[in-house]
């Protein structure tokens, strides 16, 4: 290979791994997962960026002790460009974070929405995995995002509030996303039956209803050193890498890890960028 056509290899992207998680209320630990699912994947090796999609709640931020001078708030209301609102937060981990409460973000019309959105396919960074951390319930940015995103992680808990909101919302993204694939963490579980328990509700009723495939991706029980590290702005992966919780986000993260790959055919950015600007110009 000459210098020209190696030069030109090492711009190549890799294909990035989209996961949007969700969760069909507040206050099931949808963004600790996401954040600590993020982590525990760049200690594995891979290059991740960890996009805060809740505009309304975004907290990613606080639960990392961040202090980024931008964030994707500013990038609406002081042009910046979406390369200046990402933070490098180490160790293969890059975070685009919204800014709690950015109600100009969460007013957006569909047009301004799809504008930001836009950006991505001008975003030149080096990353195989995205996480999305989105809003919970069924908003349209939630849906939005749900649809563009080559895989769903939905997020439960044992609360019968919780489990209705988690059948509507695989019902509803199924409907009107055409999501078949969901993959299933169940949160602050007793136990590994106890997540099974779980799991097995949800399957009783989408069985029974609809045509979709879960997947169980495992629990994440509850841990006092979780909740320890959330006060401190720590992700319990690093803050206390040997606790129950913690060696369950690494294994998350290594069963995430061996899902297929996106193809280099529409697995970039700009694929899932297309994605979203089709959601969200879709009729509802």
């Amino acid at each position: 290979m000459n210098s020209n056509a190696a030069a030109a290899a090492s711009n190549v992207l890799a294909p990035v791994q989209t996961i949007a998680i969700a969760g069909g209320k507040g206050g099931i630990g949808k963004s600790c997962i996401a954040v600590n699912l993020a982590r525990s994947l760049s200690e594995v090796g891979r290059k991740v960026l960890l996009f805060d999609a809740d505009f309304s709640h975004g907290n990613i931020d606080c639960l990392l002790n961040l202090a980024p001078k931008n964030n994707l708030s500013h990038v609406l209301s002081k042009d910046l460009a979406l390369e200046e609102a990402i933070f490098d937060a180490g160790n293969g981990l890059k975070v685009l974070p919204c800014g709690n409460g950015a109600m100009n973000l969460a007013r957006l019309s569909q047009i301004e929405h799809v504008g930001i959105i836009g950006l991505f396919s001008e975003l030149g960074i080096d990353a195989d995995t995205m996480i999305i951390d989105i809003e919970s319930g069924l908003t349209e940015g939630a849906l939005n995002y749900s649809r563009a995103a080559r895989e769903v992680m939905l997020v439960v808990c044992d609360e019968p509030t919780a489990l209705q909101d988690a059948y509507s919302t695989i019902r509803v993204m199924h409907e009107r996303c055409q999501i078949r694939r969901f993959r299933v963490v169940a949160n602050q579980t007793e136990s590994s039956r106890h997540g099974l328990d779980l799991y097995s509700k949800l399957t009783r009723y989408t069985d029974r209803y609809m045509d979709v495939l879960l997947d169980f991706c495992g629990s994440i029980p509850f841990d006092p050193q979780l909740q320890k590290s959330i006060g401190e702005q720590r992700v319990v992966v690093d803050a206390y890498p040997r606790s129950s919780s913690a060696l369950a986000f690494k294994k998350l993260a290594t069963r995430v890890n061996r899902w297929p790959k996106p193809t280099a055919a529409g697995g970039h950015v700009e694929f899932f960028v297309e994605r979203l600007i089709q959601a969200a110009c879709a009729p509802g």
